[in-house]
């Protein structure tokens, strides 16, 4: 009798460079892919609104491409440490393989369930698919881990090179046992009432292919650039690969081959590394997204939350042009420039006094690309509460880097240019003088702050 592989995709929806539906068609016996909706597990964090649009159509598009290869895939919904179970009684598979997931919450419940599956006899594989080098590979010479980005990155690359991006399998066997399986459409992953997600439609489409004719496109038409404009919001240089990383369509093994070596990448791949230098945070730190990762902030005096000025924020009307045309680029596209992201983030942080975590949950929530190690921190970055994080006297000037980095008020004009008429909520330099303020009352409770 047949005794199905089933393939547990989570963060990993492509076919290409999948190490665990590769060896599950090395196997040999009928592959099934599972992708299941887990928003019941103690301690997983639920979708925001962006990234279930993305969801929806990526997860559209990849069963259409496994479908052409003779592999269902089952969507269901619920629990992990249920729901895995349940198809591998209702299918009789005989082996259960994932690629890993670095979270405390997912590590956790993967464990629990390779000791539960192989104690019923099953074969359980895991594999490494999304970090260019797995947490514990990497570690200073005293055998910790770093929390400072540029040693971190140097380690990183004395480390033997990134393996090979694998083959995709073509040559899956057998027809695998016919499962129920949820219509994606009940899950209710895009927005109806109101449809907010028109933007979205316009700037993306989420899938595999549209990720590998991104990728090719930026190397073949922009890299030469990126060094030289990526922090100018209105040259459209930055990569838009980060959605597609975020949700696996590309592996980093694929960026990192198809980049390396030719001329001028190497700060887009230090960008990748950085996006590494966030996840092995995460592992390390898996409470990023709530508690500060140096202490003494615990001390930090926020006041209460001025909820009009928060609103303001979050809607693009705080009369400061560059923060306002961020945040409308986010609600209409999911997306922001990356130095845009930090002036935003610091505005709200450092002039209006509002606690980092309530932007990196609006961030959550708007971003087709917040994952739970990248969005918090860098958050953290900005707050001067994380790794390597700017110091918290650094406070991005909105006015100084849009005439540094925006001159010609191309970016702002395009999605704010009402608030160049507009009078700014608050004063820069005294919310400013206000902000260094609270630092020093802080300094003077912390004995870790220089």
């Amino acid at each position: 009798m047949p005794s199905p592989t089933i393939v547990w995709l989570r963060d990993d929806l492509r076919i290409a460079d999948n190490p665990a539906l590769l060896a599950a068609s090395r196997r040999g016996e009928p592959t099934i892919a599972l992708y299941l909706l887990d928003e019941e597990s103690p301690g997983v964090r639920a979708l925001g609104g962006a990234a279930r649009w993305w969801l929806h159509h990526s997860l559209s598009s990849l069963a259409e491409r496994l479908g052409e290869k003779g592999v269902p895939l089952v969507l269901r919904r619920g629990p992990a440490s249920r729901v895995v179970e349940d198809v591998v009684r209702e299918s009789s598979a005989g082996a259960v393989y994932w690629n890993r997931r670095y979270g405390a919450a997912e590590r956790e419940i993967d464990a629990a369930l390779k000791s539960s599956l192989r104690e019923a006899g099953l074969l359980v594989e895991s594999f490494s698919a999304s970090l260019l080098h797995e947490p514990w590979m990497v570690r200073t010479g005293g055998g910790t881990h770093f929390s400072v980005f540029t040693p971190f990155w140097r380690a990183c690359q004395a480390l033997p090179a990134p393996r090979r991006p694998l083959p995709e399998p073509d040559d899956f066997v057998g027809i695998p046992p016919a499962l129920e399986s949820d219509d994606i459409a009940g899950w209710a992953l895009r927005p109806s009432s109101p449809d907010w997600a028109g933007g979205l439609r316009e700037t993306w489409t989420p899938g595999e292919p549209a990720a590998i004719d991104r990728l090719a496109q930026f190397l073949t038409e922009d890299v030469d650039d990126y060094e030289r404009t990526r922090d100018e919001p209105a040259a459209g240089m930055t990569s838009l690969l980060s959605p597609r990383l975020r949700w696996g369509e590309l592996s980093p093994f694929t960026v990192w081959h198809s980049a390396a070596g030719a001329p001028g990448t190497g700060k887009f791949l230090a960008e990748l590394g950085w996006r590494e230098f966030a996840w092995h945070t995460l592992f390390h730190f898996p409470d990023l997204a709530t508690r500060n990762l140096r202490p003494s902030f615990d001390a930090f005096p926020w006041p209460p939350v001025d909820v009009e000025q928060l609103t303001a924020w979050q809607q693009g009307r705080t009369g400061v042009p560059l923060v306002d045309a961020g945040m409308r680029e986010l609600w209409s596209t999911g997306f922001m420039h990356n130095r845009v992201r930090m002036v935003a983030a610091s505005f709200l942080v450092k002039n209006l006094l509002i606690d980092w975590r309530l932007g990196e949950e609006w961030f959550w929530d708007t971003l087709v690309d917040a994952d739970e190690a990248s969005n918090p921190f860098n958050w953290q970055w900005v707050a001067g509460s994380g790794a390597d994080a700017a110091p918290y006297f650094r406070v991005f000037n909105p006015e100084l880097q849009a005439k540094k980095f925006d001159p010609q008020s191309r970016y702002v004009e395009r999605w704010a240019g009402d608030s160049l008429l507009t009078a700014p909520i608050v004063d820069l330099g005294t919310t400013r003088k206000a902000a260094l303020a609270a630092y020093e009352r802080m300094k003077r409770t912390s004995a870790d702050l220089p």
